[in-house]
């Protein structure tokens, strides 16, 4: 990808950090990496997710819950200093309709050593909520130039459906968008100059729209950015 946008821009300055978000490790090295080149950040985009692992990541947390969710909410808060440097410094976080599936909240994958039983669909469903509570997160930003933004950018025929059957997944793309069509909806939220001042809101493609009820909760929100059930207990910090 990197080279092709080369040929096509070659005056271009773009560069890769490799990453893996289920590794609270990998994501530390890659922020570091980062950190050190000394550069702002105008555009974070959480784009990368699984749809339904199974198993427990290096550091003992439900694989899904730690690609999806706590992968992504520590890069942001590591890579948060360069992010305030910018003039307008924006997150995004690719979300997904499917957090109104999600009717609860499940705390067991925030815990060390234990995974989520749950078929792929509600694992997915779930950490999709918890994406769209990271964002409204955005409140910890008031007074600062970083705004927060979760969209859904459609169903969109990539690589993440490569644990589904071969025949599943050929039915499914037919009726997906294109990445192209996908990125739309992500650059929107990333550039469009009328949404410099609204922060911590949901999008389905390019068009804000409420988000569920769960995902309106302020006190899980706060869990989200914790780690951990709502409570009086310190919050978990990642970092």
């Amino acid at each position: 990808m990197l080279e092709g946008i080369r040929r096509q821009y070659p005056s271009s300055d773009v560069q890769s950090l490799q990453i893996d978000l289920a590794n609270l490790d990998s994501v530390r090295r890659a922020a570091g990496e980062y950190l050190g080149s000394g550069k702002p950040i105008d555009v974070l985009v959480n784009n990368a997710g699984s749809p339904g692992p199974t198993g427990l990541s290096p550091q003992g947390f439900d694989l899904t819950y730690a690609t999806n969710h706590i992968g992504p909410f520590l890069l942001d808060q590591l890579l948060l200093p360069r992010i305030r440097e910018a003039s307008q410094g924006r997150i995004v976080n690719v979300a997904s309709s499917a957090h109104f599936s999600a009717k609860q909240m499940d705390w067991v994958c925030s815990t060390a050593g234990r995974r989520l039983d749950a078929e792929w669909i509600p694992r997915l469903c779930l950490t999709k909520l918890m994406n769209v509570l990271h964002a409204k997160l955005a409140r910890r930003l008031s007074g600062t130039a970083v705004t927060t933004y979760a969209v859904h950018p459609g169903a969109v025929a990539t690589n993440i459906w490569r644990s589904l059957p071969g025949p599943v997944q050929w039915f499914i793309k037919l009726f997906m968008l294109s990445n192209e069509q996908r990125r739309r909806s992500l650059l929107y939220c990333a550039t469009a100059p009328e949404l410099s001042s609204q922060t911590g809101r949901y999008y389905d493609r390019s068009r804000e729209d409420p988000s569920s009820p769960l995902a309106a909760d302020d006190n899980l929100a706060r869990g989200c950015g914790s780690g951990r059930k709502p409570s009086s207990e310190p919050e978990f910090r990642p970092a």
